[in-house]
């Protein structure tokens, strides 16, 4: 289903792919020493009521029987939001398919009017790497070899508030008709060659910017993980240099993206990571340096952010958003040292630098001292007549 439930279109990846990393604009994409895969990429099928009564009614059962009434609906996720029905029975629980398995599905998707919006007769994805719209992989979790299923979803996991222009609206429900036809083993990533790994990676990149569009910050962190992941797993193939060197850019991509999901979710430290090892790769990386520059401005360290700008905009003078950016932090910088300034003057008790205080501070220190000195006079004349008084009476 174009962006949602298979790869996308190579024009609408293009498009996808200059949006989210255009040096035009880094506002598209604001944009874990957190583990990233620590994210969940989807609800845990395993907390749900309606999943787990299911695998417990049905351990039992052999092969080619059902695993529940065919007429009776499963919900997934306890919420009502998303659901299950077998129309035709499969194989047997344990022929159900795991997570890291690669899974090809008959696939016919239709809107509440009956409005047909995709049809697939051989559709294959990676179970449980959101690369399909969550509705189907959360769903095929559950189903077994060669069983036909009907699954109602909400917008929620499918394609959401933004709909997909322009054959489904926003907030657009859908009803999907399943069937498992495979699941098998993914390949081993060590024999995956050059260009095998540079589109596996590519093709988990563009799911992430997928999800960005969508505004779901989690999953679009999941998938460029997942391409990270790809990219960094050692090989037992040799790449050219043309294929090291496309990897790389892969790979400076997935981070900068991965860096602008991050700070939609406010992990600054996360965020941080991601664009030092950019520019680790690339010094000069500008969205790299801008999105570093945003992230230490976030954690209100104006006096270092400042320079990283600044030299960003070195590399490109003409960059508006940088422009704006500087602007906004230097007068911010010099709001923050008045503040400090001004903090320090009443740490210390310095008073005000106009004259009446000051006048006021030299009266005082004439008076004091007189005083002082008067009732020591005082005390030193009291003494002599006690002495004169005590003698006479000697």
């Amino acid at each position: 289903m174009g962006a949602g439930t298979e790869p996308p279109s190579p024009e609408s990846a293009a498009a996808c792919s200059a949006q989210l990393d255009s040096m035009e604009d880094f506002e598209v994409l604001e944009e874990d020493e957190d583990d990233l895969s620590e994210l969940p990429p989807l609800e845990d099928v395993g907390r749900a009521r309606g999943p787990l009564q299911e695998d417990a009614q049905s351990a039992e059962q052999g092969p080619g029987e059902a695993a529940e009434d065919p007429q009776e609906w499963l919900d997934v996720l306890g919420s009502g939001l998303l659901k299950k029905k077998t129309l035709v029975p499969g194989q047997g629980v344990e022929s159900r398919p795991h997570k890291g398995q690669e899974v090809t599905v008959r696939l016919r998707a239709t809107l509440d009017d009956g409005t047909v919006v995709e049809e697939n007769p051989s559709l294959t994805f990676t179970l449980g790497d959101c690369d399909v719209l969550q509705a189907l992989d959360l769903c095929v979790q559950l189903m077994e070899m060669r069983e036909t299923a009907l699954i109602t979803s909400d917008a929620k996991y499918c394609y959401g508030a933004q709909g997909r222009s322009p054959d489904i609206p926003p907030n657009a429900a859908l009803t999907l008709e399943v069937e498992l036809l495979e699941a098998r083993d993914a390949p081993d990533l060590e024999l995956l060659s050059g260009k095998e790994k540079i589109d596996l990676a590519n093709r988990k990149r563009e799911r992430g910017n997928f999800y960005y569009q969508q505004a779901d910050y989690v999953l679009a962190i999941n998938s460029y993980d997942i391409a990270l992941k790809v990219i960094g797993s050692s090989s037992k193939v040799d790449f050219t240099p043309d294929e090291e060197a496309e990897l790389l850019d892969v790979k400076v991509k997935c981070l900068n993206n991965l860096a602008a999901s991050q700070l939609k979710l406010d992990h600054y430290e996360a965020a941080l990571k991601s664009c030092n090892l950019v520019l680790e790769h690339q010094p000069g990386n500008i969205k790299a340096l801008f999105r570093k520059g945003k992230v230490l401005a976030q954690q209100g360290e104006y006096r270092e952010a400042i320079p990283i700008l600044k030299a960003a905009l070195k590399l490109e003078p003409s960059n508006k958003t940088i422009h704006a950016e500087l602007s906004k932090l230097v007068k911010k910088h010099a709001d923050q040292k008045t503040v400090e300034t001004e903090m320090y003057r009443k740490m210390l008790g310095n008073p005000s630098a106009s004259s009446t205080p000051v006048k006021c501070k030299d009266k005082l220190t004439w008076t004091i001292p007189w005083k002082w000195l008067f009732g020591a006079t005082a005390i030193a004349l009291g003494g002599v007549a006690l002495s004169v008084v005590i003698a006479a009476r000697n």
